[in-house]
């Protein structure tokens, strides 16, 4: 068994889309139309374009239940998903650059660095840095 696709929810596909890409770095990978105006939209790292896909899921616009999860975390502040940077700090500042916002500052935390951005699609996204 192995991850080829993991879905984040997002409000809006091409928002979603254009975050990922033009601030996170993503690549495009498949962007196949669907019905109701919806897409099968996947990006992948730079670094492993034959890794695993993250799906941008509009489930937020057609599955109430996923929004009110999605809105629940979103309060919180609790991260949807995480992704392992080498340098939390590096990337923190590269991010804060283009204009994202943090909830939470790089923070050492025993063996790892944490901190938190808004990916304006509904979701708090935590990066990692193993110390």
């Amino acid at each position: 068994m192995r991850v080829t696709v993991i879905g984040i929810p997002v409000r809006d596909q091409q928002t979603a889309l254009e975050f990922y890409t033009e601030k996170l770095g993503f690549i495009k990978k498949r962007d196949i139309p669907l019905e109701g105006g919806n897409r099968w939209l996947t990006v992948v790292s730079p670094e492993a374009q034959d890794g695993p896909e993250i799906l941008l899921e509009p489930a937020p616009i057609h599955f109430e239940p996923s929004k009110v999860f999605q809105d629940a975390l979103m309060d919180a502040g609790i991260p949807y998903t995480q992704f392992d940077v080498d340098d939390v700090q590096e990337e923190y500042d590269r991010l804060i650059s283009l204009g994202v916002e943090f909830s939470v500052k790089p923070t050492a935390m025993g063996p790892v660095k944490i901190a938190v951005f808004n990916d304006t699609c509904g979701n708090n996204i935590q990066i990692v840095e193993t110390l």
